[in-house]
């Protein structure tokens, strides 16, 4: 899974940091055009979660519909790179989208049931870093065949379907299915906020409270610029960013595992916090780098630690579900973050956008020590 999902993701980076330059150079797509699709994209991407997550529950089976979501994302690769008009770009986005909703509740609960309870914070985190590692990998593979025929955005693309048909070939060939054995009642589970354990809407409430101050990566990049940082070196430090994260996703669920999960969700949005109150305060270029090498850090001590937690709190026949509402939380989210984001910096500057960044990750922080109940595992 770890392989398939790495593989996949180097086949994404390749593309995404250069479709806003293939849409507007080579297809002639307005600015505006650019926003539409990514906020189409993960718009579609949110709620394709959780009705996913919540169909491999029903049909009790997790294995076809996460390599049904890689195999469908994977088609859309050289939709993309034959494209001709800019809609062309958009359907692919949105199939793009629609294939990593179908996918990722099924087979975040596949992971769950594929490990002991005791380690499912670092399985998390091992994946993750293969995740990450791809999202490092792609871009230096994008940078190296631009080298080799510089502007040809097409080649690229052509290049990224590669990894992914070895995706979809690995995960349908050596990922296993875990058989969900439904316990006590046979009835099947309800896509209903009301049939959720009550700590875990709690959890979520929390989540999304968080993630509203959690805006696009974009604006950190902005920060960086607008601190010095030179326009050829971004890629370089996005580069740092994920390698940090690669590098810190095992270690950071391995501490889940042994502290418990919410308290290392607290230090890490409290990290999260602290860069953001760094972004706010920041005047010297070599600020940025070290941010955003210590922002890697958040993401290496929550993303194993988040997903073990809603693990810990959903049955394995609901868990499909439970990923799904998890999913759609911070997706729904994202959208008003940014938004907000983006009104703040412009409307009352940046120190502000950032200060109020930090502020609701320090919120969300004492809401999980103070409302969010310890799990047993």
């Amino acid at each position: 899974m770890a392989v398939g999902s790495f593989l996949n993701d180097a086949s994404t980076e390749m593309m995404y940091p250069l479709l806003p330059l293939f849409l507007t150079k080579v297809l002639g797509a307005s600015v505006g055009f650019v926003g539409v699709i990514e906020g189409v994209a993960e718009s579609t991407a949110s709620i394709a979660k959780l009705i996913s997550g919540w169909y491999s529950d029903r049909i009790r089976a997790r294995k076809s519909m996460t390599v049904a979501g890689y195999s469908l994302s994977g088609l859309t690769k050289p939709l993309v790179a034959a494209a001709w008009r800019p809609w062309v770009v958009l359907v692919a986005r949105f199939t793009d989208r629609v294939g990593k909703g179908v996918r990722t509740s099924p087979r975040d609960a596949l992971l769950a049931a594929s490990v002991d309870s005791k380690s499912r914070a670092k399985a998390f985190g091992f994946h993750r870093a293969f995740d990450n590692g791809g999202a490092f990998v792609g871009p230096a593979l994008a940078m190296l065949f631009l080298w080799l025929k510089p502007g040809d955005y097409r080649f690229v693309f052509w290049m990224a379907c590669i990894p992914t048909v070895l995706s979809v070939l690995v995960l349908w060939a050596w990922m296993r299915e875990i058989p969900v054995e439904a316990k006590g009642s046979a009835e099947r589970p309800r896509l209903a906020w009301s049939a959720l354990d009550p700590n875990f809407r709690v959890y979520l409430i929390v989540v999304f409270i968080f993630t509203l101050g959690n805006s696009s990566d974009a604006f950190l990049l902005l920060r960086a610029e607008n601190l010095g940082v030179r326009d050829a070196m971004l890629p370089l430090l996005w580069i740092v960013l994920n390698l940090v994260k690669t590098l810190t996703n095992i270690p950071g669920g391995g501490l889940a595992d042994k502290w418990g999960r919410r308290k290392v969700i607290i230090v890490g949005w409290t990290v999260y916090a602290l860069v953001y109150a760094g972004f706010a305060v920041a005047g010297k270029d070599w600020h940025a780098w070290a941010l955003f090498a210590t922002y890697g850090l958040y993401f290496g001590m929550t993303e194993g630690a988040e997903r073990a937690l809603v693990a810990d709190m959903a049955p394995e026949e609901t868990r499909g579900t439970a990923y799904g509402f998890f999913n759609l939380a911070v997706g729904v989210a994202a959208l008003p973050a940014s938004v907000l984001f983006g009104y703040l910096w412009k409307a009352l500057g940046v120190r502000v956008a950032f200060g109020v960044g930090a502020g609701l990750a320090l919120l969300a922080a004492v809401m999980m020590l103070l409302l969010v109940k310890p799990v047993r595992r």
